[in-house]
């Protein structure tokens, strides 16, 4: 018994704690954080939602912003007119699985079932097939460092716990000023029917959101998509290469 105890857990280790830690601690084949110093990316995961997802398409109309949804392939299917309308509206669509699981619970097989089947509902939904994926929770097993031949693994560097209501606003408009940096990939919710989510959180997300845009515009920052963002930081390394090797 203790020795099927032992390999269990040796086993777990090798296929997700080991992987999860390789991205989430030292960005191993992630995008979590880019090196343009004025620049933002605000990302949503768990939509599309009914009630919140189009509220959050307002305010970023308002505001002129662009962001990154992450979505739920089950829930597109459910609702393709909001994704149509995040592509017409210039955001970025990307897949964070078909249901909201852990891939350290699936085989990779499932996995992949998961990726490309939300893969081909937003394909059929605006013709386009998304290349960036974030695993629910930010969990992998090993095999989905697979997943970056076809795939970028995008995760973040500020997350707020916007998922609860309790704080309300204030709460979560704090914790963004307090971690505000050039360069941040900013994670979101824009539904609160996820396990453990509050389902009248994203109200509060919503409120912290419009007053935490106005302030980050008044700094001088931009809002740009992942795939924006990511072409910018490239830019920026290389000019400074082509520094390093004019002084050199």
């Amino acid at each position: 018994m203790e020795r099927i105890f032992i390999f269990i857990v040796i086993a777990l280790f090798v296929y997700t704690i080991i992987p999860t830690m390789m991205i989430r601690l030292f960005g191993i084949g992630v995008y979590k954080k880019g090196t343009a110093a004025h620049s933002i990316a605000l990302t949503f995961d768990d939509g599309p939602d009914p009630e919140y997802t189009p509220r959050l398409l307002d305010l970023l109309k308002q505001h002129n912003v662009k962001a990154t949804f992450f979505v739920l392939g089950l829930k597109a299917k459910q609702y393709p007119e909001l994704i149509k309308r995040m592509h017409h509206e210039g955001h970025l669509v990307g897949v964070h699985n078909y249901v909201h699981g852990a891939n350290a619970l699936m085989t990779p097989k499932r996995v992949r079932l998961q990726v490309n089947n939300t893969v081909n509902v937003i394909y059929r939904i605006i013709g386009e097939r998304p290349i960036y994926y974030r695993p629910p929770w930010g969990i992998i097993n090993i095999f989905d460092f697979l997943l970056m031949k076809n795939f970028r693994l995008i995760l973040w560097s500020v997350i707020v716990g916007d998922w609860r209501s309790s704080g309300g606003k204030q709460k979560i408009k704090q914790r963004l000023l307090s971690k505000l940096k050039g360069g941040a990939v900013i994670v979101l919710h824009d539904s609160g029917q996820t396990f453990g989510a509050d389902r009248n959180a994203p109200t509060f997300m919503l409120e912290a959101l419009n007053e935490f845009i106005d302030e980050v515009l008044s700094r001088g920052y931009s809002f740009l998509r992942v795939d924006e963002k990511m072409a910018q930081d490239e830019q920026v390394e290389c000019v400074k290469l082509k520094e390093i090797q004019t002084s050199s």
